[in-house]
């Protein structure tokens, strides 16, 4: 059976840091502006990406419990085309993070349509009041389109495993923490850095590198 490396998942979301930044920059700004001027900014922040993570996790487990029980009697074949989907939206994620390509942002339109519906509710937890009340809006900013986002949700599609599903997700969530916490204090060292030509190059053949080795080992294999 076809597996994909929970470790390339992480990675897409640590060397994904570029792509987040332009992504969920906005959104990281926005929140931090609604916050209580008093308030202590990391425990917000922490909780805010706790929801997004969870969120993540949530989306795993149901997409890899769905496919486990609508593939039930053509498993293999099914985990196999998702699988093969996965490492190309991968390639894809590389290619865009590289600056080569912007074909994966067509993909990422398919999700506007049910962002559109799930952001006002989002919307209404603004301004936030409580730690709790910012891991619901957190959950909900998982939705979010965005095409490291739909690799992830492909991957736990393939693993037909509500478990592995969410471990998947969850692996891809931690992986984005980082990036997106130092985005949330302001960190411009960080954002210079992740928009430089060479760093953005380096993290998209790395992750052209986790969707192509895997497709050209199973066609020699």
């Amino acid at each position: 059976m076809l597996e994909l490396n929970y470790l390339a998942l992480f990675l897409a979301g640590l060397l994904g840091g570029g792509h987040c930044a332009g992504m969920c920059g906005g959104i990281v700004t926005a929140f931090s502006l609604q916050l209580p001027p008093k308030a202590q900014r990391w425990p917000w922040h922490v909780c805010f990406n706790l929801g997004r993570i969870l969120g993540y996790g949530l989306i795993g487990v149901l997409l890899g419990g769905m496919a486990g029980w609508i593939a039930s009697g053509a498993l293999d074949v099914v985990q196999q085309a998702l699988w093969m989907a996965t490492h190309l939206l991968l390639i894809g994620m590389g290619l865009q993070i590289a600056g080569w390509s912007v074909w994966v942002r067509h993909i990422e339109k398919l999700g506007v349509p049910l962002w559109h519906k799930i952001q006002p509710l989002l919307a209404r937890l603004l301004p936030v009041r409580s730690l709790g009340q910012c891991i619901i809006a957190g959950a909900l900013w998982g939705w979010l389109p965005c095409g490291l986002v739909y690799t992830a949700s492909l991957a736990a599609l393939s693993s037909a495993s509500p478990v592995k599903g969410g471990a998947l997700m969850l692996l891809f969530g931690l992986g984005t923490l980082p990036n997106l916490l130092l985005i949330a204090v302001g960190n411009e060292l960080l954002r210079d850095f992740m928009r430089h030509a060479r760093v953005r190059r380096t993290f998209g053949l790395i992750l052209i590198g986790f969707g192509v080795y895997p497709l050209v080992h199973m066609a020699i294999a």
